[in-house]
């Protein structure tokens, strides 16, 4: 039985660092470095729609995403939800409250069934005294996560519903095809709304505009991209020149299988 006991601990701690390893932020470290970082590192799993922490709570650390994916969001006066990002496998976040030691500054709710990799802040931050250019990395990652915030408020102020929600499709759509992720995204419709600031009603009808005229295919749980270039069009500009090929259109009405980006919309809430 101890002998058992023994191999699988020996077993997750092999996974741990095979995690850590595959990372972008930590994938560079040194073997000894990695075994170092790994002990401190806890492993959790959660269920879909659990809160992961809440704004104003105490930062307890770095989280990365194992398997799964991660809405971050915060709550208008209203008391209407705005996500500001998704985070995929592979991506981190609670840096903030990390390095600060101050209060969350949004809400992190799993989004699916979550297997996340947490090191807490007494650990973590020691360990960052020692390895400085880590600390860059960590600093590269916050000014990018501040540049799209600053970029989302500036669509949401200055862009229309077409160009804000063509933008988010590619986005989501690069996001996907990050390596071992796959062409799917899981997000909600509702949340796809919350991210362009529109209502869900408004969101829709776009979408089914756009279906209509081949741009993109909906599906039951799911959106397809048919023409990336004609979104990125509509996201530089408002609208699209040319047209669509007469086969792409059938395919989208027909829902026919076709060469195209998948991203995946949950059944609505």
């Amino acid at each position: 039985m101890a002998v058992a006991t023994r191999r699988q601990a020996i077993a997750r701690r092999a996974d741990k660092l095979a995690i850590l390893r595959r990372h972008s932020l930590f994938g560079q470290l040194s073997p000894a470095v990695t075994e170092h970082l790994g002990s401190y590192m806890k492993r959790r799993s959660l269920p879909r729609g659990t809160v992961i922490f809440a704004m104003g709570e105490p930062g307890t650390g770095l989280m990365g995403v194992v398997a799964g994916a991660v809405k971050i969001s915060v709550l208008s006066a209203d008391g209407r939800e705005i996500v500001l990002s998704i985070m995929h496998e592979g991506d981190i976040f609670g840096e903030i409250s990390l390095l600060d030691g101050h209060p969350c500054t949004a809400d992190a709710t799993a989004v699916t069934d979550c297997e996340l990799m947490t090191i807490e802040r007494r650990d973590f931050i020691p360990f960052l005294r020692r390895h400085p250019d880590l600390t860059i990395q960590i600093m590269e990652i916050l000014c990018s996560r501040l540049r799209h915030t600053t970029e989302q408020v500036q669509d949401v102020t200055f862009l229309n519903l077409r160009r804000r929600l063509a933008k988010t499709l590619l986005r989501l759509t690069a996001d996907a095809a990050k390596p071992g992720l796959g062409p799917k995204v899981a997000i909600t419709q509702r949340e796809i709304s919350e991210i362009v600031g529109k209502s869900r009603e408004s969101t829709n009808k776009q979408l089914r505009s756009w279906a209509k005229h081949g741009l993109i295919r909906l599906e039951r749980g799911a959106i397809v991209v048919l023409h990336r270039d004609k979104l990125a069009e509509v996201a530089a500009q408002g609208s699209w020149t040319g047209g669509i090929p007469r086969s792409h259109e059938m395919a989208a009405s027909r829902g026919l299988p076709d060469q195209a980006e998948k991203l995946s919309i949950p059944a609505k809430n």
